[in-house]
């Protein structure tokens, strides 16, 4: 099978990357902050010959991006740009893991064709990634595959994110305290986005754009009452009315391309995400 090099692995998507590769038979090398700084270039230039670059390496906490914008800028574009001269002089697939880039949308659920509108600096620094991705692919004919998960959630994920935040506050008992219970997300359990990964590794091509979420959006108030159903609580939620800057109100990706090119579909329900989740399996992983 082919050498599959993944970067930011192990991490919380990556080490289910990995893992999947790994049962499928490829060769991975899981290239983590262990080996170095992917804004460095030396970084690079130690990595072994691979037929695929799998870049998840790069910070991605929305809020501290805000208190941050030049660090996230500094680091996600800047490795962004060395992935792509790795996989220039390697002449490798390069798989480069984006995130939603959309904005408020103007109509659901949200194709790939929707126009971008990064409603932060961690969006605005994959969006200028995805172009120069863009670019590279039509100059040098470097065939790259651009994917766009929506909400990914699932054991292993730190806790200042949403799911893992509820589920530890379930854990715990005592008053559940959440800022706002109103946005709607499109949540994809982190094995279904190791899958579709996979799949983008067989004959990849030129450019390809694929999102990648479950088709289905629930609110925050929704989750937290699957939550409980499942753990089996009547917890009081406590909701402070903290909106986030540039919040958006709902979003769910449509994902009959991801579907029709790669034959993926998403297996695992929120509900089911949950309940692995309650049983025990987050460890968290940074």
């Amino acid at each position: 099978m082919s050498k599959v090099i993944v970067t930011g692995a192990p991490g919380f998507i990556g080490t289910h990357v990995v893992a999947r590769l790994q049962r499928a038979g490829y060769d991975v090398v899981a290239a983590g902050r262990d080996l170095g700084d992917v804004t460095d270039a030396s970084f690079w230039s130690g990595l072994p010959r691979a037929e695929h670059l799998i870049h998840l390496a790069g910070r991605s906490y929305v809020p501290d991006s805000w208190q941050s914008p030049a660090g996230f800028y500094s680091e996600n574009i800047t490795g962004g740009a060395l992935a792509i001269e790795y996989c220039r002089r390697a002449s490798a697939h390069l798989l480069f893991a984006s995130s939603y880039v959309y904005g408020p949308p103007k109509r659901l659920p949200i194709d790939e064709d929707h126009p971008l509108a990064p409603g932060s600096p961690y969006a605005l620094s994959k969006v200028l990634v995805e172009q120069l991705c863009a670019f590279h692919a039509q100059a040098d004919q470097l065939p790259v595959t651009i994917v766009r998960p929506f909400n990914v959630f699932g054991p292993g994920q730190r806790r200042e994110f949403l799911i893992p935040a509820i589920i530890d506050q379930i854990k715990r008992g005592g008053d559940i305290h959440i800022k706002d219970m109103r946005p709607r997300r499109d949540f994809l359990f982190v094995e279904d986005l190791a899958a579709a990964l996979e799949l983008t590794l067989h004959s990849p091509g030129g450019l390809r754009v694929f999102n990648l979420g479950s088709g289905s959006s629930y609110s925050v108030a929704e989750v937290i009452d699957m939550a409980q159903s499942i753990a089996g609580t009547q917890l009081v939620v406590r909701c402070h009315d903290d909106i986030r800057q540039n919040e958006i109100a709902d979003v769910r990706a449509d994902i009959t391309r991801a579907r029709s090119q790669l034959g993926w579909e998403p297996k695992n329900s929120l509900r089911m995400g949950l309940k692995l989740m309650l049983a025990g399996r987050c460890a968290e992983q940074s």
